[in-house]
């Protein structure tokens, strides 16, 4: 056997080794009523209808405020010589500019809604990163300290909540909808609907197919950011030991941690960004499309 297959058959049995004796000291200890829904059902902490405030308004607020800073900071701290940091925040105000607005946009309508795509950009991010950090709002499992419950700490991000992403993509729609009348005229812009050089009787099918593509678009763009989010969190909350209660297994957790740790990171380096990035990329297009004679 190889120095390399024993250093792999080492580790192997270090991995699977104490999941193995766990399982045959504790059994099926563990088990319990755990309900992974339960971890992203809202009930108000505050009720006041319409406008009760739970754990997905205090993300969406510390989302906004994170926003905020960030931008008044990098306004308030650019000097003629930038260091690292500077430096990283004006790559990524580069990229939102030259890769998401004007990549997808004329100079004109870059210049007059970059904000708008910028901003939409850092919320989502930072909605989505801040959804990785372990924060006490659990209600639905709560500990007690010294004869108080108080929340446990728990993983939520507010985009995983469908409401979230749905009032984003209705803004977007409903703004670039408004901007494409402003610019082009109500008869111009449903005339850019249907693709230059289709005439006659085939136009007719070809509009009614791009008023249904319109429409598909409020699910496309919500759903996709929704439904990767919540994959993730719900991946996470499984293999950090959801499963192993649920089955009853606690030696599983063992096994499922490494494999936690690893969507973890895959949610946080690649997945948070990547989905902030297709949302606002899609809203310039959109944009773009909504002022151009035919897209």
């Amino acid at each position: 056997m190889t120095k390399r297959r024993k250093i792999l058959l080492i580790a192997l049995l270090a991995w699977l080794g104490p999941a193995i004796g766990l399982g045959l000291i504790f059994g099926s200890d563990g088990r319990s009523d755990f309900q992974p829904t339960e971890e992203f059902r809202l009930n108000d902490w505050v009720d006041l209808g319409l406008l009760s405030i739970n754990k997905a308004v205090l993300y969406l607020l510390l989302a906004a405020v994170l926003t905020t800073v960030s931008v008044l900071w990098i306004a308030n701290k650019m000097t003629q010589r930038p260091n690292r940091v500077q430096t990283a925040i004006e790559t990524i105000y580069l990229f939102m500019r030259d890769n998401i607005a004007r990549g997808n946009m004329d100079d004109a309508m870059a210049r007059k809604w970059f904000p708008f795509v910028g901003t939409l950009f850092l919320f989502i991010w930072w909605s989505n990163m801040i959804g990785y950090l372990p924060l006490p709002t659990n209600d639905a499992h709560p500990v007690d300290v010294f004869g108080i419950e108080l929340p446990a700490f728990a993983l939520y991000a507010a985009t995983a909540n469908i409401s979230v992403p749905l009032v984003l993509t209705l803004v977007v729609w409903f703004a670039y909808h408004i901007e494409g009348i402003r610019v082009q005229g109500p008869v111009k812009y449903l005339k850019s609907w249907v693709p230059a050089g289709v005439e006659g009787a085939a136009a007719v099918p070809i509009f009614f197919i791009e008023v249904i593509s319109h429409f598909v678009r409020i699910i496309s763009l919500s759903v996709r950011l929704f439904a990767n989010i919540l994959a993730g969190h719900l991946l996470i909350l499984f293999m950090a030991g959801g499963l192993g209660v649920i089955l009853g297994l606690s030696a599983l957790g063992w096994i499922t941690m490494p494999i936690a740790v690893a969507f973890f990171l895959f949610e946080i380096g690649l997945i948070a960004s990547l989905q902030a990035f297709i949302f606002a990329t899609l809203t310039a297009i959109y944009l773009g499309g909504a002022t151009s004679e035919h897209h």
